[in-house]
């Protein structure tokens, strides 16, 4: 492979490397309600004979399933009356990429649109954070976010982990790694790789450290626009995922792996900056507290006062909610402090570097609907001014008479449903889908007997 055709590609530079024989095979991949990507490889010689910038079509079912899949009923825009039809999946040639952990593969994230009328879908993760953007921008903002994710590496695949029914889990280490440079030895080989790797593709990590329990890690990647910084974030995780299968071992972005276990957490930091992206407009060095302007106040004070109301874009699954629990890691009240990782938001960074660290999310997030559950609150916050409370100081576990996250998918389910601010900020359209998506999550669950209630009711009950 030249060095023209590594990383980021333009389109022309794809379509030399497929006549050369450097790149046989084109991704094109939506973004799933999961956060997955889903779609399908074309052949080099497809993509020379139709042209490039076409598309490809898929069917509508792939934004209304549950986890394994099932097509449950419920979604007003896919079902069976409607014979699950198809959409296309607009390439956004922006993201074009080498893929350089597979074979002569390049990698493009596409839009879900109506081909007859050429719209966005409403209800696809990419065009509900986009519609957040917009907003943003009529207002003069420019949002910039970043992600931190928090995951558990094994030494067995996930095949293995599946045939053993996810019960024998061997995390990669024995014991906690945090920081620890030897421990995180033992696993270099394959952070390395995957560092490395996502750095040729185009996705700038910066860094990879131990985590808080055996066998967690955790990587930071650059700061960039909320779009391309959503995009870094799914094909990270995708990635790493792929990496791991190539390298006979397993990854999880799972909130709460193990009850015992130290939950994994998607930290989102995010600041509002001018339309140019010069400037940072969360900073003042007038103002008070730490330098942050009344926009970073009032956007701020529109994240917590919302939070419960938007737990689902930040929370999606049953296992997410368990992540919350007190001397953890993980935050439980919605509260802000100064370079305080109890509170739910921490305030860091100087000047320029000024920001909001969101602490809520698990690594389990769709980062598209978590960023723009977080720049629709916040903007929300402005619009109306909202005052921003009082700086929590002190261990933000014992705080009081403080809102809390909730304790349950079925708790924030109905937060959402009941919320005007959620069908303010996102629509009726995305309102309803998204209960519904969290109400078969609930309903899977419901139905299933664990092993807890085996051993705790089998005899005894």
């Amino acid at each position: 492979m030249t060095e023209s055709a590594r990383g980021l590609l333009s389109v022309e530079e794809l379509e030399h490397a497929m006549r050369r024989g450097e790149i046989d095979n084109l991704m094109i991949a939506i973004v799933d309600m999961q956060g997955r990507l889903m779609g399908k490889r074309l052949t080099a010689d497809y993509c020379l004979r139709s042209g490039l910038r076409k598309g490809t079509h898929f069917c509508t079912y792939l934004l209304g399933t549950d986890m394994e899949m099932n097509t449950p009923p419920g979604y007003a825009l896919m079902n069976w009356e409607s014979g699950y039809g198809d959409w296309l999946a607009m390439p956004d040639w922006s993201t074009l990429r080498i893929v350089p952990w597979q074979e002569k593969t390049a990698l493009v994230l596409a839009d879900a649109v109506d081909e007859q009328t050429g719209q966005l879908i409403p209800i696809a993760p990419r065009s509900v954070l986009k519609q957040q953007l917009e907003k943003a921008a009529k207002l003069g903002f420019r949002p910039f976010m970043a992600s931190e994710l928090e995951f558990y590496l094994f030494r067995q695949t996930y095949e293995e982990i599946h045939r053993g029914g996810y019960e024998e889990l061997q995390p990669a280490g024995h014991y906690n790694e945090d920081y620890n440079l030897l421990q995180g030895t033992r696993n270099e080989h394959i952070l390395r790789k995957i560092r490395n790797l996502m750095l040729a593709a185009g996705i700038p990590v910066e860094s990879s450290k131990g985590e808080a329990y055996v066998g967690q890690h955790e990587i930071n990647i650059h700061y960039a626009d909320a779009l391309q910084s959503a995009d870094w974030h799914v094909l990270f995780k995708h990635g790493a995922k792929e990496i791991c299968i190539l390298e006979d071992c397993a990854v999880t972005f799972m909130a709460k792996p193990h009850h015992q276990w130290t939950g994994s957490s998607g930290h989102l930091h995010l600041s509002l900056w001018d339309a140019d992206g010069r400037s940072n407009l969360f900073f003042d060095d007038q103002s008070q507290p730490y330098g942050m302007s009344a926009l970073m106040q009032h956007f701020l004070a529109g994240v917590m006062a919302h939070v419960r109301e938007f737990s689902l874009f930040y929370a999606s699954t049953v296992n997410a909610y368990k992540r919350y629990a007190p001397d953890s890691w993980a935050p439980v009240h919605a509260v802000w402090s100064r370079d305080n990782r109890t509170a739910g938001f921490r305030i860091v960074g100087e000047g320029s570097s000024l920001r909001i660290e969101s602490r809520i999310p698990g690594a389990d997030i769709n980062p598209y609907l978590a960023y723009a559950a977080m720049i629709g609150s916040g903007l929300l916050g402005v619009e109306e001014r909202l005052p921003l409370p009082g700086e929590w100081r002190g261990n933000a576990y014992l705080a009081e008479g403080v809102p809390r996250v909730p304790y349950s998918l079925y708790e924030a389910m109905n937060l959402w449903r009941e919320s005007e601010a959620v069908r303010r900020v996102f629509g009726e359209t995305v309102a309803e889908h998204y209960y519904n998506m969290a109400r078969v999550e609930q309903q899977a669950f419901n139905t299933v007997v664990t092993a807890w209630e085996r051993a705790r009711y089998f005899e005894q009950g």
